[in-house]
């Protein structure tokens, strides 16, 4: 991960924005697979997938140490997105069943 040097705050503004419309299409792709995945699982407790919310936290809390990121951060962020990612999920499982 390469952080340029920026000149000026305008300069550093524009790299932000840069990134913020990449993370936003990542989360919107995330998304995308999150709804996929219900189709393989046979309940709504799997849908919820405690054992793997857990695993996909422990990586990201070691991910942001890695790289000098606040952990608490990213737990903080991810909390939200698995949470709302979850409600989708579970409504396409509900949506596939009654069809």
């Amino acid at each position: 991960m390469k952080i340029e040097d920026c000149s000026s705050l305008e300069e550093v503004r524009d790299y932000i924005d840069q990134l913020d419309d990449q993370i936003v299409e990542l989360i919107a792709t995330r998304n995308g697979y999150v709804k996929q995945a219900a189709k393989f699982k046979e309940s709504v407790e799997e849908v919820k997938g405690k054992e793997r919310m857990e695993a996909v936290m422990d990586r990201v809390r070691t991910r942001a140490m890695e790289l000098g990121v606040s952990p608490n951060l990213l737990t903080k962020l991810y909390t939200i997105m698995i949470d709302e990612m979850v409600e989708a999920e579970i409504a396409e499982f509900r949506n596939a069943r009654s069809l």
